[in-house]
């Protein structure tokens, strides 16, 4: 089987940005992407784009829009929504394209301008029975927050995890996300001003959750032959892995949201699955990585990616943060972009974002906030019903 190289990365700032189109800035990271790979967009076999799903039907295929904006080749074009793990959903569909031999070239790209607020269902004039999101919201009152707040509560009883802990992971995400020029968020905030902010649900502090926001992402990749025509330092997807729950699972797929916040066991839990599987395919384990990027969609949440993907063994999540391992210059830094409390929640680019951020280190491009030496990258991430996905980069 062939290997994949990413040979073109673009982003747009997270941020709000009332006077764009979700298309608009689809076709700036495209572009970005493009001119960064040194190709054309008359190279592009194939175009796998991240569905916007609070943006109606051309939302829904805003590959196809987006195709059309850069020129009708004909190519063929594949939308998915995945919800968190999306972008990498995309991804790992070009990934299988291009590494069984039916394409050589694909761009992918993931937007979107988000609804303000905390994300709550598509479905807003009308209750809809069927839909698990409108009866959380309706009948039980239960936001995203309040999820993942309980999980929090979970680790405070079971591991000692402390509301101090998740100002200091606040502390440490806001000094990455101060040296990221495409962050939404870049103050550095102390402890004291963590724990004094709103609480939103306890034990989360509004300071440690992220806000929705708009952003877009885009990548370009080929078969490494191919990659050696426009590039001397393609970035390798070493393993990549997607994951769904197989029953029986408690809740509906172990994320934040569901209604239960009874954790499935590890051999069934999305993140891990997909983790193992992007190990596996990579031939590599944890103890390789050299820094990583989850999804802290809350800075509890992060905590517990640290045992997930095994930088530490479980319930010692919090003293891999408290001795400082996942900052910059630990031993394995983690979201070196700042993470979602400093960029925001974006999520058909969300995980592309992660990619782009992957990239830029192994490329030694990250500035002040680069991992020094890195060889190795991370990212995953986990969305409602259980979508989950992994990968593992390499130079």
């Amino acid at each position: 089987m062939r290997e994949l190289a990413i040979i073109g990365i673009g982003i747009h700032t997270w941020g709000k940005f009332p006077e764009k189109s979700v298309h608009e800035l689809n076709l700036e990271v495209a572009q970005m992407a493009l001119k960064d790979a040194n190709m054309d967009w008359t190279d592009i076999q194939a175009l796998f784009a991240g569905q916007d799903p609070w943006a109606g039907i051309q939302g829904m295929l805003s590959g196809n829009v987006l195709a059309q904006d850069l020129g009708m080749t004909g190519i063929p074009v594949t939308n998915n929504y995945n919800a968190c793990a999306t972008g990498g959903y995309a991804l790992r569909a070009a990934h299988l394209y291009i590494t069984s031999g039916l394409i050589d070239t694909a761009l992918v790209v993931g937007g979107s301008i988000s609804p303000k607020g905390a994300f709550g269902t598509t479905q807003y004039d009308e209750f809809d029975e069927t839909d698990l999101d409108s009866q959380r919201f309706r009948i039980l009152g239960s936001a995203n927050f309040t999820g993942f707040a309980m999980a929090a509560q979970r680790r405070m009883n079971q591991y000692g995890l402390t509301e101090e802990d998740l100002a200091l992971q606040k502390v440490k995400a806001s000094k990455f996300g101060s040296l990221n020029p495409n962050a939404r968020y870049r103050k550095v905030y102390t402890a004291e001003e963590v724990l004094n902010s709103p609480m939103v649900a306890y034990p989360i502090h509004l300071y440690s959750v992220c806000a929705t926001s708009d952003g877009a992402a885009a990548v370009v990749v080929c078969s490494t032959d191919v990659a050696k025509k426009y590039t001397t330092k393609p970035i390798i997807v070493a393993g990549i892995g997607a994951s769904n729950p197989q029953y029986p699972v408690p809740g509906m797929g172990g994320f934040g949201s569901d209604f239960s916040e009874v954790p499935p066991p590890n051999e069934n839990d999305a993140g891990i699955k997909s983790t193992r599987k992007a190990y596996e395919q990579a031939g590599i384990g944890p103890e390789d990585l050299d820094f990583a990027c989850v999804y802290d969609l809350t800075g509890a949440m992060e905590i517990q990616w640290y045992e997930d993907i095994g930088l530490c063994k479980e319930g010692e999540a919090e003293k891999l943060l408290r001795e400082g391992a996942t900052s910059l210059g630990g031993r394995i830094p983690v979201c070196p972009d700042g993470g979602c409390t400093s960029l925001g929640e974006c999520i058909p680019a969300q995980a592309l974002s992660q990619t782009y951020e992957v990239v830029t280190q192994l490329r030694g491009d990250a500035g002040a906030r680069q991992v020094e030496g890195a060889k190795v990258g991370f990212s995953v991430n986990s969305g409602k019903l259980g979508n989950s996905s992994a990968i593992v980069y390499k130079r």
